[in-house]
């Protein structure tokens, strides 16, 4: 957090502006609507990360073990493909938005990180999620744990 607030401090005094995306997957809408809202207070560019395959009602039955979801979940080494992705490197600050799937972020977020591991090297990943029931902890731990070389904040439940 110091880092981030002196890197802050810094462009502030510099007169040079950060760069901020709010990238997010949002199954649902629910993560969608905090993304918009966390992109127009921060001025920041919105990117969502869609799926090559939409998700489906059935898709995301959580209480179904055969369902896409369960699958994906079920399987650490799981990427789901993305549609496109966009351009990270003007950014010095992303936002990254999920749903808690299973206490953790869904795979297709490992797929974006993994997409961008380089270029996220050295920037400032602040994660946010929505849930209906879990906190956002043990997904930021996860991500720390899956991703040891990028920076990530603590992060906050929407």
């Amino acid at each position: 957090m110091k880092k981030f607030l002196l890197a802050a401090l810094l462009f502030a005094v510099s007169g040079i502006q950060a760069k901020t995306l709010v990238a997010f997957f949002s199954a649902t809408g629910t993560t969608k609507a905090a993304a918009q809202k966390i992109a127009k207070a921060q001025n920041a560019t919105l990117w969502e990360i869609i799926p090559a395959e939409p998700y489906t009602a059935a898709d995301l039955d959580w209480r179904n073990k055969k369902s896409r979801s369960s699958i994906e979940m079920n399987d650490p080494e799981a990427r789901p493909a993305i549609k496109q992705c966009t351009d990270i490197t003007p950014y010095d600050t992303i936002y990254v938005g999920y749903p808690i799937w299973w206490g953790i972020c869904p795979r297709i977020i490992n797929s974006w990180v993994d997409n961008n591991l380089f270029q996220l090297e050295g920037k400032t990943l602040i994660p946010f999620a929505t849930s209906g029931g879990s906190a956002i902890k043990q997904s930021v731990e996860y991500l720390r744990k899956t991703y040891p070389s990028l920076t990530w904040q603590n992060g906050k439940l929407k």
